[in-house]
């Protein structure tokens, strides 16, 4: 056998990729922290798996085979190695690449995330799927070295176990032991130092849509005492792409209450919509320049709500962002 697969294979693939194919955006999602990047990648990932199908045809351990797949992709991305073969690997030796990638990190539909079952379908990983997806989690998991990102993510999230995550990565179960200490010591660091916090789920819809109405409100009135009941006192709003970090209650209020002008609100409009298991509103401007009253899409913005009050702001100045999120570019 050439290992090709065969057009009548067509019909035995898709039965067999289709049950997997959300878990697997999840997976590189986690890996590369960027939904455009994650969506990528399970391309890529599916376009390999097709084209080797022949010479895997074991459906018990297929789920594993596409992980395997979608792992090395992920690994692959921020290196640029376009010419590796299906199987290649970061040297997974106790080297590490020298220089890090820019963090590049999105929010993730909760529509995708319903698709899902906490945790994947697998009782026996350390974070359920509301945990596993919450931003600052998310972010910390893009500081890993890339093979304890892996090692991590397929063990503690996934829920492989290590034997398995040694096979999937052609490692030995000792180095994949001794990489998850290192990447979970590199996590509680991050919880100890407050970088992740244990919050709560935002428990309705409706909860979520209450909430972001009152901020909004508060803004648009340039409220200082609404906008403060609503923020821990140790928020933290952050907009990277912008070179935007705040710290505390009373930063954050004063750049919200006075970024833009009172008088200019009225040019913004919102859509309520959920990311990350968090509540989140797409902001759209008006476009004034031209005739019509079109609003084009701006941003969107993440609220990490614990109990009654947000503990963080990301803000993600990205409307290609809307497509994903199923939200128009234009009102």
């Amino acid at each position: 056998m050439n290992g090709r697969a065969l057009p009548d294979d067509h019909e035995a693939f898709e039965r067999l990729a289709a049950p997997h194919a959300r878990e697997i955006h999840l997976h590189c999602y986690h890996m590369l922290g960027s939904v455009h990047d994650a969506e990528d990648a399970v391309q890529e990932t599916l376009v390999r798996a097709w084209r080797y199908f022949a010479s895997h045809r074991d459906d018990a351990s297929f789920r594993a085979w596409l992980y395997r797949i979608a792992t090395n992709v992920c690994l692959r991305h921020r290196i640029h190695r376009s010419k590796d073969p299906l199987m290649g690997r970061v040297p997974f030796d106790g080297t590490e690449p020298k220089v890090r990638p820019a963090l590049t990190l999105t929010p993730y539909p909760d529509g995708l995330l319903d698709e899902l079952e906490a945790p994947m379908g697998n009782p026996g990983a350390e974070y359920d799927l509301y945990e596993s997806v919450q931003l600052a989690f998310v972010a910390a998991l893009q500081f890993l070295p890339p093979r304890q990102r892996a090692v991590l993510i397929l063990h503690d999230v996934v829920g492989f176990t290590a034997v398995e995550v040694a096979n999937l990565l052609d490692a030995t179960v000792a180095s994949v032991n001794s990489a998850l200490n290192r990447a979970r010591a590199t996590l509680q660091h991050h919880r100890a130092s407050g970088r992740i916090l244990k919050v709560t789920a935002v428990s309705t819809n409706r909860d979520a849509e209450d909430f972001v109405e009152r901020c909004v409100a508060a803004w648009q009135a340039a409220d200082i005492g609404q906008l403060a009941n609503l923020l821990k006192a140790d928020v933290v709003m952050g907009a990277p792409a912008l070179g935007l970090v705040l710290h505390g209650r009373s930063a954050v209020c004063e750049y919200l209450a006075s970024v833009p002008a009172v008088e200019d609100r009225e040019t913004f409009r919102f859509i309520v919509t959920r990311a990350n298991r968090q509540p989140a509103v797409a902001v759209y401007r008006l476009d004034e320049r031209l005739q019509s009253a079109t609003y084009h899409a701006l941003a969107l913005v993440v609220l990490t709500v614990d109990g009654d009050a947000a503990v963080s702001i990301h803000v993600f100045p990205d409307p290609k962002l809307m497509p994903v999120f199923g939200l128009p570019t234009e009102l």
